[in-house]
């Protein structure tokens, strides 16, 4: 069942959201040379690596200089910290939902080389797949705000994050149901609306 959902909003949010996508790229082509898509490693169900499809939102190769975007990074462009704000960064995830990399609600992606830190009890959360939104993704909506600038950010989630996400996500499928998963994308939906209406 949770499988045909995704299918079916993956599907339409697509055909929808095509026209908006298309727009996008195109000014992420013309604002910053290279792929207007950016497509990074994560680990999915049981530890298995896909690539992560968004918009790109940095500069042209900057995903090299680390996995952790820190407060005024400098490596976001001036669009790509617009289309962070309003999430249309995040609409390629889709595909991801469509190819079943991903399923709606779940636990948050993460790169493999942090996933590499985990401990057995943490790694509970690789039996299921990620989730284009979840608990964590609406609490860690504005994060890179609350990280240090420079390569200490990546120290810093480390060290002050990644285990209070784990335990949000561990806490999360103890209780998952239909609707915690409703509730989570209404919410998600009105982040979107909110976030769309400030710019």
């Amino acid at each position: 069942m949770r499988r045909f959902v995704d299918i079916i909003v993956a599907f339409v949010a697509l055909v929808i959201l095509s026209p908006v996508l298309v727009v996008v790229a195109l000014a992420v082509r013309i604002s910053s040379p290279g792929n207007p898509f950016y497509g990074g490693w994560r680990a999915g169900r049981g530890g298995r690596n896909f690539r992560m499809w968004k918009v790109r939102t940095m500069f042209n190769g900057a995903a090299k200089m680390g996995p952790i975007t820190g407060k005024n990074d400098p490596r976001v462009t001036p669009l790509g910290r617009i289309l962070r704000k309003t999430k249309l960064d995040e609409l390629p995830q889709f595909f991801n939902l469509l190819l079943g990399d991903m399923t709606l609600v779940g636990p948050r992606p993460e790169s493999p080389d942090i996933v590499a830190l985990y401990t057995p009890s943490q790694r509970v959360v690789l039996a299921v797949k990620p989730g284009v939104t979840g608990k964590v993704q609406l609490d860690s909506d504005d994060e890179s705000e609350t990280l240090p600038e420079g390569p200490q950010a990546y120290d810093y989630y480390l060290a002050h994050v990644m285990d209070r996400k784990l335990r949000m996500d561990l806490e999360y499928l103890r209780a998952r149901t239909f609707f915690t998963d409703v509730r989570i994308v209404l919410a998600t939906a009105g982040l979107v609306f909110r976030a769309a209406a400030r710019r």
